[in-house]
């Protein structure tokens, strides 16, 4: 990896690099995507099971898109016991951290007879998108059902790629009936987010379209906003180290390519000040990158989004780390939760050498479904939040009413509404 210092200069450089890897930026496949949204729209199934066609191989029909009940149970057939057990033991905390961020309804009662309160309710349906084709994700699946689940919401929908046999896979059917998914379907790409934005005969249309995704899905997803709510468009994975000169080099390298390895497109970064960490962590990535299995994709990532930048005090790597806004952040130094209360910006943040960004992806119960390229800064992980919805309860009485009703009535009327102002007004007419 490059070590450089850091400086306006090379941050700016390396902003403008990151940012080449938003979905935004790859305006190119808009008009594809668009144009696939359409036909879906307008011919439903059959558009639906020729895309699926074409770019899955897969021969799906209105018969065998929705995954059969014997196909759950030839997946707990296949699955590993172990893998099993873990993904138990994942779901009871992540489900037991999301019970947490759960919110009640609320009022408020006041003297002279007002009520002010807010009703909340659970999304009555959500579709979730999960990633197959080269990879199967059941991490993801229980990132994305377990806090719908836990909010209430009476219908998941999950969709998925299929092989080319038309199969899903046994891993991301079991995690995905373990967490409590009301129904699976066999689709991916930006036909699938299209089917759920708008319905077709065999795919019930959703409220809100959660999960991550390849460059298609996550510009189909951006363009079906406004018809249903969606999570975020996400970019590629990344993480950002802050460490000093007491951070073990080897668990810094390894933690960076626990990243890289996701897609040529992700980043890994290393914000440090000392020279010497920075250096060894370069000698560590050399040697795991002869054993790993997905060096490739690790040379690309690396080679193309990933940097050692060298801070001359830890104020200076905070700043950096809160102009990147990283996905995921890891603090490797002396006294990480002192330097945690300098951090703004970051969909998570992982404090001290063993907690390494992996815990946080498969086990520890926080969303690993993460705001990317700089959008933590107003974005924040998938919870239970993103399952429900607000109502604002208003009720006064007579005598409340009576009390602001020219104030009201003055405010309408400075608006040039005066309607709204009527409409008071009526209520205290002689």
């Amino acid at each position: 990896m490059r070590i450089v210092e850091l400086n306006e200069n090379t941050k700016k450089n390396l902003l403008e690099d990151l940012l080449k890897r938003s979905p935004s930026q790859y305006t190119q496949y808009e008009e594809t995507v668009n144009r696939i949204i359409a036909d879906i729209r307008e011919r439903g199934d059959e558009a639906l099971f020729e895309y699926t066609k074409k770019f899955d191989q897969a021969d799906i029909s209105a018969q065998n898109i929705r995954v059969k009940e014997e196909e759950f149970e030839e997946a707990y057939q296949t699955v590993d016991p172990e893998v099993l057990r873990v993904i138990r033991a994942a779901i009871k905390n992540i489900e037991s951290y999301h019970m947490l961020q759960k919110r009640n309804s609320w009022f408020d009662a006041k003297e002279g007879g007002i009520i002010l309160g807010q009703k909340v309710t659970p999304l009555a349906s959500v579709g979730v998108y999960v990633p197959g084709g080269k990879a199967a994700y059941p991490s993801s699946v229980l990132m994305n059902i377990l806090p719908a689940k836990v909010a209430g919401v009476g219908r998941i929908v999950m969709i998925t790629p299929p092989g080319k046999d038309g199969k899903v896979n046994e891993g991301t059917l079991v995690a995905a009936r373990e967490a409590g998914v009301s129904e699976v379907y066999r689709a991916g790409g930006a036909q699938a987010v299209a089917a759920l934005a708008f319905g077709t005969q065999s795919v019930p249309k959703v409220d809100k379209i959660v999960g991550p995704g390849n460059i298609f899905v996550a510009l189909a997803k951006k363009a079906v906003y406004g018809h249903v709510s969606i999570d975020s468009v996400a970019g590629p994975s990344e993480i950002l180290v802050i460490a000093d000169e007491t951070a073990n080099p080897r668990y810094v390298a390894a933690d960076l390519l626990s990243q890289a390895e996701h897609d040529e497109l992700a980043s890994a970064i290393l914000v440090t000040t000392s020279r010497k960490v920075a250096e060894q962590v370069n000698v560590e990535i050399e040697g795991f990158l002869k054993q790993l299995s997905r060096r490739d994709i690790l040379m690309k990532s690396i080679e193309n989004y990933g940097y050692i930048l060298i801070a001359q005090t830890i104020e200076e790597a905070v700043t950096a780390a809160n102009e990147i806004a990283s996905e995921h952040l890891e603090i490797v130094t002396k006294n990480p939760f002192e330097v945690m209360t300098g951090i703004r910006n970051a969909g998570a943040i992982f404090l001290g050498e063993y907690s390494s960004e992996p815990l946080g992806d498969y086990f520890a119960g926080p969303n690993h479904i993460l705001p990317t390229n700089g959008t933590a800064k107003f974005f924040s992980p998938l919870s239970v939040d993103d399952f429900v919805k607000k109502s604002s309860i208003i009720s006064y009485s007579r005598e409340a009413l009576e009390n602001v009703h020219a104030d009201i009535e003055l405010f309408a009327k400075a608006e040039g509404l005066t309607a709204h102002a009527n409409s008071i007004a009526v209520r205290f007419e002689k």
